[in-house]
Formats: C-alpha cells, structure tokens, sequence
C-alpha cells in the first residue's frame, strides 16, 4: 500500500515538474548561465533524512520547517497540529505538523536560494494533495503537486527552478516556499531544501 502511494506520488510531481521545468527554460541563455555562483547561499548544519528511502542526497532544513514553532503564515485554516512524522528526520522526534486541508495555504519565511539549491523534499500523511510553489516577488513558479497516500511518506523531489531564479536577479534569490491544501486534509512535516548534493 505504502509503496504505491509512493509510486502515485513520484508521477503526480514529475509530470508537474517537466511542465514548469520546459516553460521556464528558454528564460536562461548560456551566458546568463555562466554568472550564477554555486556557493552563495552559505548551507547550514546538512543531513540525510531520505537515506532510508534511498535517496542518498544532503538536505538543509527550510526555515521552521519542522513546524516546531509558528514562523510560517498561515491562511484559509491551516494550522500547526499535534503529531510528527515517525522517522525523526531532523534528527529528534517532532511535536508538530502543519495541517492543510483544501482552500487552505501556508508560506516559509523568506530564504536564499541560487543554482546550489535544485530541490524540495517533505513527508506528507493523511489523504488529499497539496501544491508547492516557489515565490520571488510577485512570480510563482510550481514545483509540483504530492499527494497523500495515508501514513506519512516522503513526497517525491520537487525542483524549486533556483537556478533560473538565480539567474535572472544576479546570483541568489529570497524566495518562499507555499503549500496550498488542494482536496482533502493532508498533513506535511519537516520541509527540506538539497543545497546540490546529487551530482
């Protein structure tokens, strides 16, 4: 069961992924490519939380993206909910989740992103989906769509199109990640950005 929610979860966000991925990529010359500074952004404290799920990647942790405390904003009823996701991938085992039930939306403090820093990975439980975006400004930019399959589960890698945000405004950009609760009440925890550690 676990395994096909998985599975379920991987196509909904790569279909959504290629998409925003082919339109945003005729923005970025060669040229353009060749400013953006890999090193900018000056990772934190890095760990592999999806090692388990064979993901051997090094993740940050966003900003309160443990839900531990009320940094994020909230609107359309979400809400931080007791309960963590079971796996401690922070490294301690959680008090709280952020729940998003449909119509509902919550937003990251702002955080510097550049070329280093390709993707997005959660955990997400309960039933429904949920929408990620990246915003700089007034442009949103999707990331994908995960979809709840019952207990928690890592949704799949979501591209926050860093480098082309990057890119187009010198090197870095402060950007925030939002979650929109689509169908349903999913539940996320413990959001983590990939300061490009695949290659």
């Amino acid at each position: 069961m676990i395994h096909s929610a998985g599975r379920l979860i991987t196509t909904v966000s790569v279909a959504c992924t290629l998409g925003a991925t082919g339109a945003l990529a005729p923005i970025v010359s060669d040229a353009q490519a060749n400013v953006v500074n890999l090193k900018t952004c000056h990772p934190s404290a890095l760990s592999q939380p999806f090692a388990p799920w064979l993901d051997p990647a090094k993740y940050e942790l966003a900003p309160g993206g443990d839900f531990e405390s009320a940094r994020w904003t909230l609107t359309g009823g979400a809400k931080r909910v007791a309960g963590s996701e079971p796996y401690a991938a922070t490294g301690t085992l959680g008090h709280y989740s952020l729940s998003l039930p449909a119509g509902s939306s919550a937003r990251s403090p702002l955080t510097c992103v550049d070329a280093a820093y390709p993707s997005i990975r959660f955990f997400i439980a309960g039933k429904g989906s949920v929408a990620v975006n990246v915003v700089d400004g007034s442009s949103v930019i999707p990331a994908g769509v995960a979809v709840a399959g019952g207990k928690w589960w890592p949704s799949p890698v979501m591209l926050t199109s860093s480098a082309v945000l990057g890119t187009l405004s010198g090197g870095t950009a402060q950007v925030s990640l939002t979650f929109t609760g689509l169908s349903g009440s999913p539940r996320i925890d413990d959001v983590f950005v990939d300061p490009w550690s695949r290659g």
